[in-house]
């Protein structure tokens, strides 16, 4: 988390550490708290009200007929 905060790229850090890919590494790298609060101090609220989701009837009918 250092080296990614220090703005190393991930591919770096993952051959670094030998691994294949970078999803590799990816399990690894988990963002701080710190990083979460930054991240959300970059959004702005939405403006729309949460609807809840209703699926088509095509989709109803695919669904009934497993």
């Amino acid at each position: 988390m250092d080296l990614l905060q220090a703005g190393v790229d991930r591919a770096v850090i993952a051959l670094w550490l030998g691994h294949e890919s970078v999803e590799t590494t990816q399990v690894y790298l988990e963002a701080t708290l710190a990083m979460k609060e930054q991240a959300l101090a970059k959004m702005t609220p939405s403006q729309t009200k949460p609807e809840r989701y209703q699926p088509g009837d095509q989709l109803l009918d695919f669904l009934n007929s497993l």
